[in-house]
């Protein structure tokens, strides 16, 4: 029986609106098809070192090849047949058992000294393997963007907001290269959490007796086979390596979340110093311009963190076989896969169209009449009176200007003080800190 073929998503209504549509293929049926083809290359391994016949091996192949077309497999029923034993691979397993049957191939040329965890945790391995490739294309795709903006407006003035309150001035290539480098250690945690991305094979209890004394060389030819790292040893109840995954998924949530944040923030009326190139609107007010893509991304990276602290907190695997915390794993990760990989196209889609508005940045700087290089003004009182910082902060209090204030100008001239509250003149190191950041993109390895 067949099935439509499902489409590249966990529900077409909510999926778009969060960038789910334009992550890697994590639906049911791309399971399926991961499953079926570490089935198919466990076959074709096992056939080489003499474990199952070369021409059975062939047909195993071509038919797990056939089943992984979209709509071969009724996944509803699967599912179905899949309580019993718990998982999906048993059901699974006998339709491919039953499919090469018709063909003379015998059931033993099928899972060859494996076991369901096996099939699941390298299926799982294979869609993260693919997932963590077009995330960090989208991270990179953001990073290029932030760059950009960091080069763009290196000496565009801007407020700098602590608490919520305007603190100093800054330049907004200093905000957009604090999203570069936040980006750039998120995507270095994630090569290096490639690395975690194994085969796993090691039979009914971690032993491989079943495929003595090939067991170890059948899962490092499995490996190689379907492009995963090489276990090492089985790894079925020492999860440090999902651990690793998720760590790092985490964290890429934590460095999209950022920027986003502060894109929805600086896009709101009052503040108004960047807008996204195509905002959405509102159903009932027609004025609205909402930064749709980065409040989206926020929405998909918030749901990560508890995600992963359920993936971390399965990491308790009893004796050789989990009962409970491994199964708990396979819709965690999916899940956080989907939501890191949606958060990230989002992402770069804002920061790819953010329009800067140095107008707005420029008004919202003059707004405290000065107030902001209130830090200076002390500074330079201090060398005149010990009373500096008292002095400064009931002048501020007060509302008059700082360069009329009498208790300021008694110690420092008018026009020196308008001096020491130009926004351009207290930059520090801004340009320092932006063309580290720009030295460090420039550095990073092309993409393809």
């Amino acid at each position: 029986m067949t099935n439509a073929p499902e489409p590249n998503t966990r529900g077409p209504l909510f999926d778009p609106i969060f960038g789910g549509d334009n992550a890697a293929d994590l639906s049911d049926h791309a399971w399926v098809a991961a499953m079926l083809e570490v089935e198919a290359a466990l076959t074709c391994v096992a056939a080489k070192y003499g474990q199952v016949d070369p021409r059975h091996a062939e047909i195993v192949s071509a038919v797990a090849g056939d089943l992984a077309e979209p709509g071969a497999v009724d996944i509803t029923a699967l599912g179905a047949a899949a309580a019993a034993g718990g998982n999906p691979v048993i059901p699974l397993v006998t339709i491919l058992r039953t499919a090469v049957a018709r063909l003379g191939v015998p059931a033993s040329a099928v899972h060859p000294g494996a076991t369901s965890q096996d099939i699941l945790d390298s299926a799982l391995m294979l869609l993260t393997g693919r997932a963590l490739v077009d995330v960090r294309a989208s991270i990179g795709d953001a990073i290029d963007s932030s760059t950009r903006l960091a080069r763009q407006h290196r000496g565009t003035l801007t407020a700098a907001r602590t608490l919520g309150q305007q603190a100093l001035p800054t330049t907004f290539g200093v905000v957009a290269a604090g999203w570069t480098e936040g980006l750039m250690r998120a995507d270095d945690v994630l090569a290096r959490a490639q690395s975690a991305v194994a085969v796993q094979f090691g039979g009914a209890a971690g032993t491989l007796a079943a495929l003595h004394p090939h067991g170890l060389d059948i899962a490092d030819a499995l490996a190689d086979e379907l492009g995963l790292a090489r276990q090492g040893i089985p790894w079925h109840t020492d999860r440090t390596r999902i651990a690793e995954i998720v760590g790092a998924l985490g964290i890429a949530a934590g460095a999209i979340g950022k920027p986003a944040l502060d894109i929805t923030l600086l896009a709101s009326t009052e503040v108004g110093e960047v807008g996204e190139d195509s905002p959405g609107g509102s159903s009932a007010m027609p004025h609205k311009r909402n930064p749709v893509a980065a409040i989206t991304a926020r929405a998909a990276v918030r749901r990560v963190p508890g995600l992963v602290a359920t993936a971390l907190a399965s990491m308790e695997h009893e004796h050789q076989r989990a009962a409970g915390a491994w199964h708990a794993e396979w819709e965690t990760l999916t899940e956080i896969l989907r939501l890191v990989g949606g958060g990230t196209h989002r992402l770069a889609a804002s920061l790819a169209g953010l329009q800067v508005q140095p107008e707005a940045m420029a008004h919202n700087l003059s707004i405290t009449r000065g107030l902001l290089l209130a830090e200076r003004v002390t500074s330079a009182l201090s060398t005149h009176t010990d009373r500096a910082r008292e002095i400064v902060t009931a002048a501020c209090a007060s509302g008059t200007a700082l360069d009329s204030h009498p208790d300021v100008i008694r110690y420092l001239e008018p026009a020196a003080v308008r001096e020491l509250l130009e926004p351009g003149r207290y930059l520090g190191h801004a340009d320092d800190i932006v063309d580290r950041v720009l030295a460090a993109a420039d550095t990073r390895p092309e993409r393809h």
